[in-house]
């Protein structure tokens, strides 16, 4: 049974096909338990954000995998079967840890990705649909792309969402300082679009968030540098005449910004032009908004020839991050090999103390018969050697037997020997003769 990850993201698939996959994180739950009943598997982990949704599991029928996205969201087989993509294995374990370090993402070496793989092993922690397995696999993930970023220049001066919103806005308006920006959602992505603004010295900041708590917040952070007012979700159409920029991310299934409501704003604003941009999947805004004249819409997928104007000065970066990562997917395949072996070891040493007690028990026998102490001692020891060389004579014996001599040598090094290739019989070749399990020198 295999690790396995399928998804597509935003270099395989158009944010129209994006959102029709997306989870939002009230159903998250729902999906992570229906996905593992109808793949009959008990590790599944869902990631899911704007650019990308991902599915990784340990399952020895991964084409399950994919029906069960399509049969989840309604489409067929063919609808996604020229987008997505599918790791097994290794090439999975990299893929994990390259989504991790943000090497994968639109933004590249962007800081948000790492948080959003946290949470949804979270989340599927919380759903009962991790083991311990998959959770170091993840572990092994974080320590890898915490170690890429520390240690590589991957993440400096990405330019990130946020930051790409704030440039769009700059290439709209001659002053930012004369703009109203309405945030709609207070989430981690709006919270970072917000605080660019306010460094870019922007006007006045609207804030519209379902929940007046998390609204709240961010605006006690940022009123000491501009004027911040919180609107009632309720009140989002009519606070749309007011907004020179619209960044909305609300992570809702349905739109929450409809075309005759913009219509309206426009109306009420003598036609002054409006930013708006999208940065949720599926979209917030309705996309007849981007037939109305005066307003520039931008949704995810638009954000990324603002996103590649610095990414040529962090290629060479990349290509260096790369190789950590090539590095630290094998580290973990190794450990898991050799977590592997740890039952075969056991059993050994348990066999090993087997034969021990065995061969003692036969020389306290044989001492308690009046035995001469030195032989029964000779004999222990020479029952003990022959049992104990016996498995590794047969595997030396074996390898031989391949012809290849880098078998024979690979023998030799597992039992820590260094090969000897006599050319004609000797002492040590005739006791190995007689040391075998049942050639005892002395009988009790």
């Amino acid at each position: 049974m295999g690790f396995f990850a399928l998804g597509v993201n935003h270099t395989t698939a158009s944010v129209d096909l994006r959102e029709k996959v997306a989870f939002s994180p009230e159903r998250l739950a729902t999906a992570l338990h229906e996905a593992c009943a109808f793949c009959h598997l008990n590790d599944l982990v869902i990631l899911s954000t704007c650019n990308r949704t991902e599915i990784y599991a340990i399952t020895p029928k991964p084409d399950l995998l994919l029906d069960w996205l399509t049969h989840f969201n309604g489409l067929q087989r063919t609808d996604l079967l020229q987008h997505v993509y599918q790791f097994d294995n290794e090439s999975a374990i990299t893929h994990l840890i390259r989504v991790a370090s943000g090497l994968d993402s639109m933004v590249l070496g962007e800081p948000q990705i790492f948080g959003q793989v946290k949470n949804a092993l979270q989340l599927a922690r919380q759903a009962g649909t991790v083991s311990s397995q998959l959770s170091r696999l993840f572990e092994h993930a974080f320590y890898a792309a915490k170690k890429v970023r520390s240690e590589t220049a991957v993440g400096e001066q990405a330019i990130s969402m946020g930051y790409a919103v704030v440039q769009l806005a700059q290439q709209v308006f001659s002053s930012l300082s004369q703009t109203t920006a309405l945030i709609v959602a207070a989430g981690e992505m709006n919270t970072l679009v917000a605080r660019h603004l306010v460094e870019q010295n922007v006007g006045r900041l609207l804030i519209c968030n379902r929940g007046v708590e998390r609204a709240t917040l961010l605006a006690d952070e940022l009123m000491a540098r501009v004027p911040v007012e919180i609107i009632p979700f309720d009140q989002l159409a009519d606070a749309l005449p007011r907004a020179d920029i619209v960044s909305s991310c609300t992570g809702s299934l349905h739109q929450v910004i409809y075309a005759s409501d913009v219509k309206q704003a426009l109306k009420k604003r003598r036609f002054k032009p409006m930013l708006m941009v999208d940065l949720a999947v599926p979209r917030d805004i309705d996309q007849a908004v981007s037939r109305l004249n005066d307003v520039y819409l931008y949704d995810v997928d638009h954000l990324q020839t603002v996103i590649e104007g610095n990414l040529a000065q962090r290629r060479q970066a990349a290509l260096e991050a790369e190789v950590m990562v090539s590095q630290l997917s094998a580290q973990f395949i190794r450990q898991q090999r050799s977590e592997q072996a740890t039952p075969y070891i056991v059993a050994y040493r348990g066999h090993i103390e087997q034969l021990k007690a065995s061969e003692l028990d036969k020389a306290r026998q044989l001492l308690a018969q009046g035995q001469d102490a030195e032989q029964v001692l000779e004999r222990l020891a020479n029952a003990l050697t022959a049992k104990l060389a016996h498995a590794p004579s047969q595997l030396v014996r074996q390898a031989a037997m391949h012809e290849n001599p880098e078998i024979l040598e690979w023998s030799m090094n597992a039992l820590g020997i260094e090969a000897l290739v006599p050319n004609e019989p000797t002492e040590g070749n005739e006791q190995i003769a007689q040391l075998q399990p049942g050639n005892e020198l002395l009988k009790p």
